[in-house]
């Protein structure tokens, strides 16, 4: 053998071992860059796919069982609880509770409305009245209060509300109600005497209660039910039913009968301070509210429908905040207390 052809036949047997390893391994990502590099690239050839992602490797789905998979999920999920099966064990509605609309709750408690068309004129009256009152009214209570001593405070709050008893007397038997006008009766005729003029308080202490009536209660009780809401300047809220009942008190009202004028406006005045000093505890409710002026009308409503129907009703009113039950922790000013009303000659 010639030289030459050694190592030609060397060549030939390193190129078809070369040939026979690139077909047996195929080229991966993690071959050695050397083994790599021995493959040459073959031109225009599709990236190869795994296997596994070939349509052909993917598993067959059942197309029937997927609708009943998804229902039973939402089934699952639309099931009653623990708590919502006890519900219906106990009450046996079989419905689903809803604590919004409980059936087994009470009814919400719905106050009145207020009767107020004069809405506008009203507030504008009632504008006027708080700038009197922050610059008149509430200084002269608080200096009297400052300076008359508290007993002494006491005997004209009780001086006041002696005279007021016989016209409450009145009323009240205008009202049907003749076991009030009788005690009205008895505290005037008891304060009077051993009360000093009124100035002292036995009555209360002989047990005989303490009745507030006047005319426009009467006509609430007669059948004037519904009476639209108004303010008058500087005497504050009434209803157009208390402004006539106002015109039936004062003709009766002991202090109008004072002479002469000097003294009756005197006491007049005094009367209104006294009133002013009263509403101190008011004050402090209305402190702070988003709108005084529907505070103070809804407050004094409520309060006068109480005073004409709870009384009749024979039972204590819970709704009523107890400040609005009593008259002398919320008065009003009396129809003695206004000048521009006079007496009949």
């Amino acid at each position: 053998m010639n030289r030459l052809s050694i190592p030609l036949l060397l060549a030939l047997l390193l190129a078809a071992a070369s040939a026979r390893a690139q077909d047996a391994t195929p080229t991966t990502p993690d071959m050695p860059a050397a083994a790599a590099a021995t493959v040459p690239p073959t031109p225009a050839a599709s990236p190869a796919v795994p296997q596994a992602a070939t349509p052909a490797a993917i598993a067959p789905v059942d197309v029937a069982a997927t609708p009943a998979t998804a229902s039973n999920a939402t089934s699952a999920a639309n099931a009653p609880t623990q708590a919502e099966q006890d519900y219906d064990a106990l009450y046996g509605n079989g419905q689903d509770y809803n604590p919004i609309a409980d059936p087994t709750l009470p009814p919400p408690a719905e106050l009145p409305a207020s009767y107020d068309p004069w809405e506008p004129l009203n507030r504008r009256v009632h504008v006027f009245n708080n700038a009197v009152d922050r610059r008149i009214a509430k200084p002269l209570a608080k200096a009297y209060v400052k300076v008359v001593p508290r007993p002494v405070r006491l005997g004209v709050s009780n001086f006041f509300n002696n005279l007021g008893q016989p016209v409450s007397a009145l009323n009240s038997l205008l009202q049907g109600k003749p076991k009030a006008a009788a005690q009205a009766l008895g505290r005037f005729a008891l304060n009077t005497t051993l009360g000093v003029g009124g100035l002292f308080d036995p009555a209360t202490d002989a047990h005989l209660p303490n009745h507030s009536e006047d005319f426009g209660q009467t006509l609430g009780v007669w059948g004037w039910k519904r009476s639209r809401y108004v303010e008058l300047p500087l005497f504050g809220p009434r209803t157009v039913r208390d402004v006539f009942g106002l015109v039936g008190d004062a003709p009766l009202s002991p202090l109008r009968q004072v002479q002469p004028d000097a003294d009756r406006i005197f006491l007049q005045g005094l009367q209104l301070v006294d009133v002013r000093t009263q509403l101190f505890s008011v004050d402090r409710m209305r402190e702070g509210a988003a709108d005084d002026y529907t505070l103070v009308r809804d407050a004094w409503l409520q309060r006068r429908r109480y005073q004409i129907y709870g009384e009749r009703r024979h039972k204590r009113d819970d709704s009523l905040p107890d400040y609005l039950r009593e008259d002398q922790d919320n008065p009003t000013v009396p129809a003695d207390a206004m000048p521009g009303i006079n007496a009949v000659p």
